[in-house]
């Protein structure tokens, strides 16, 4: 048997090196963290068996490289490649912390450069936002829930899709509000207002507990792929031209709440970003050519 086909689920007795060094590194995620992570080592692994070398024993940084340029080769974007490089670069980390290897051949292994200083999902616009949330509505009370969830609230997909009727049953210091395990496994409150708390009362019904938004003709939980598609049913039906993803709902979020005037530092804990840097990208990437500071300074030097 392989060691792409033994590495998850795996016999303990007989882990090679590889796969010790692996479900080490997996043991310390959860949720959607561990499977990304999963995924992205089934094909470290897969690429390995293919070209004849241990996954772990005797990989050079050359070897990463070539499977670096692999991804590309196949297709993936630089922050796509990046992305899939998260998983690796900690296996063979933690695998050199535990001893396991000598020296890590990952850590100074080049990736793509990707341009960081713009976001480059296309949001909604303020009157857009409206009309999605307005439109939601009426489709169903769980596709209204999941895009007040998206759109006001900032949740991404997986969160949306995780959210229970027990998690915002709470109120603190006079806000309902909702708990929630964020990205990294870090758990968050955020206040729900009116409009979001009535809302999310209309798609819970009489339910008292279990998942808040369901699938609307079985009643069965949501997952990251039905957020997906219910966002892609209700921009049809808004009429909205472009491709609108989950994600793009979280940036709405934040850039509406920019255009509103929220100080960055408040955006920030909205998206729930560790670095403030990562909100910035949100607020150049607005557009928003009313606000350009050269409106200023012409009128500062032309005195128009």
């Amino acid at each position: 048997m392989s060691n792409t086909t033994r590495l998850l689920p795996f016999q303990p007795m007989s882990m090679t090196t590889a796969q010790l060094a692996a479900v080490s590194f997996l043991a310390r995620y959860a949720g959607h963290t561990h499977e990304l992570y999963s995924y992205q080592l089934r094909r470290w692994f897969q690429w390995c068996e293919t070209n004849g070398l241990d996954p772990l024993i005797g990989i050079q940084r050359a070897h990463v490289e070539l499977y670096i340029r692999s991804l590309g080769e196949a297709g993936l974007m630089a922050s796509s490649t990046n992305t899939m490089m998260h998983g690796v670069r900690g296996f063979f980390r933690f695998a050199h912390i535990d001893g396991l290897i000598p020296a890590d051949p990952a850590v100074y292994a080049r990736l793509p450069k990707v341009h960081h200083d713009e976001s480059r999902t296309q949001g909604l616009d303020r009157l857009e936002l409206i009309r999605f949330l307005q439109i939601a509505q009426t489709i169903t009370v769980h596709h209204g829930a999941l895009a007040y969830l998206l759109g006001i609230n900032a949740l991404r997909a997986s969160e949306a899709a995780s959210v229970r009727i027990e998690d915002y049953a709470e109120t603190l210091r006079g806000h309902r509000v909702l708990h929630l395990v964020g990205k990294g496994d870090k758990p968050a409150t955020m206040p729900l207002t009116v409009p979001v708390l009535r809302v999310l009362e209309a798609c819970r019904g009489e339910r008292t507990s279990g998942p808040l938004v369901r699938r609307p003709m079985s009643g069965a939980p949501i997952d990251r792929r039905d957020v997906y598609r219910m966002v892609l049913r209700v921009a049809k039906a808004a009429g909205i031209p472009r491709h609108i993803s989950p994600h793009s709902l979280r940036h709405a979020a934040i850039t509406n709440a920019l255009d509103a005037g929220v100080p960055l530092r408040d955006a920030q804990i909205l998206a729930r970003h560790a670095d403030p840097r990562t909100t910035e990208h949100y607020d150049r990437a607005r557009g928003n050519l009313d606000r350009h500071g050269v409106h200023f300074l012409t009128a500062y030097v032309a005195g128009v």
